[in-house]
């Protein structure tokens, strides 16, 4: 099980209140763990990544084991932790302004 911490705002857009728990097929990656997250909850799909590319939007962070994953590929694996549901995935919505 890969446990998925939300913003809020998508938590909401999803109907779920807390961490989602999901089961992914194959090794963990960022593109794993987002399809199954997409497959489960289909309203998602195109809020944290783009729909044709499949790149994730400009203003989502992708967090674990204290680390800023953003700029990893998305096939690289995740860090064993993760894997194996002892750290969550974290997806966060990023602020900007001035």
């Amino acid at each position: 099980m890969i446990r998925v911490v939300l913003p809020a705002h998508l938590r909401a857009l999803a109907h779920v209140g807390g961490e989602v728990a999901l089961d992914v097929q194959g090794q963990a990656t960022q593109r794993s763990v987002l399809d199954a997250l997409e497959t489960r909850y289909p309203m998602l799909r195109g809020t944290i990544r783009d729909h044709v590319t499949q790149q994730r939007r400009a203003f989502v962070r992708f967090y674990a084991c204290e680390e800023d994953l953003s700029h990893d590929q998305p096939d690289a694996p995740l860090p064993e932790s993760v894997a194996t549901g002892a750290e969550p995935f974290m997806v966060v919505g990023a602020m900007a302004g001035g």
